[in-house]
């Protein structure tokens, strides 16, 4: 791929997006149990006389919506949608269904994590930590974890080097700074 093949002007992911059934529930489990700050909140919102929110959205015209931003850890803003639509299909999609999605968070020590979770009634840990044994992850032990509302939550525990970078020069992202850590660099 060549500079002209890529998005013109794209910096960086922003942020990522997640429908929840109850924002005020949402925003408590991710400031609670995993630390995330709030930043603001949004809405309600909709085009009660128009069908803008089909046309921008690609929603039912007379659907509404609030929304909250979150930072969590140093380099993720996660925004959290509450819909109010009629149609609205509630049932949480599994992994397997098309536009399902988990949001992966490297931590340093599962067992740690996975005990300060236990207590909690708002998530389900669905298995032991497995590690891998072989491949271009071996090393990398992780556990999959459901919250009350349906969303997919996966532990990982990387190791120093995993195999895959034998046969590439391409390395996935670790920030310089752990979850806990707010770099004054990039604030908005």
């Amino acid at each position: 791929m060549n500079d002209s093949d890529r998005l013109p002007t794209a910096e960086f992911v922003h942020h990522v997006a997640i429908t929840v059934p109850n924002l005020d529930e949402a925003i408590d489990f991710f400031v609670e149990a995993l630390q995330c700050e709030q930043l603001y909140r949004k809405g309600p919102f909709g085009d009660p006389e128009g069908d803008s929110m089909k046309r921008r959205l690609n929603v039912h015209p007379d659907a509404t919506a609030e929304l909250a931003m979150l930072r969590c850890g140093p380099t993720m803003n996660l925004e959290l949608f509450e819909w109010d639509a009629p149609g609205q299909d509630e049932t949480p999609p599994t992994l397997a269904d098309n536009g399902a999605t988990h949001l992966g968070i490297q931590v340093e020590s599962i067992d740690s994590v996975l005990d300060a979770l236990s207590d909690r009634d708002d998530i389900e840990i669905l298995d032991e930590p497995k590690t891998n044994v072989d491949g271009p992850t071996a090393g990398l032990t992780y556990v999959f974890c459901r919250t009350g509302w349906g969303l997919m939550l996966e532990l990982l525990e990387v190791p120093e080097s995993m195999p895959y970078t034998d046969d590439t020069d391409g390395r996935m992202f670790e920030p310089d700074v752990s979850w806990g850590d707010s770099p004054d660099v990039g604030l908005h």
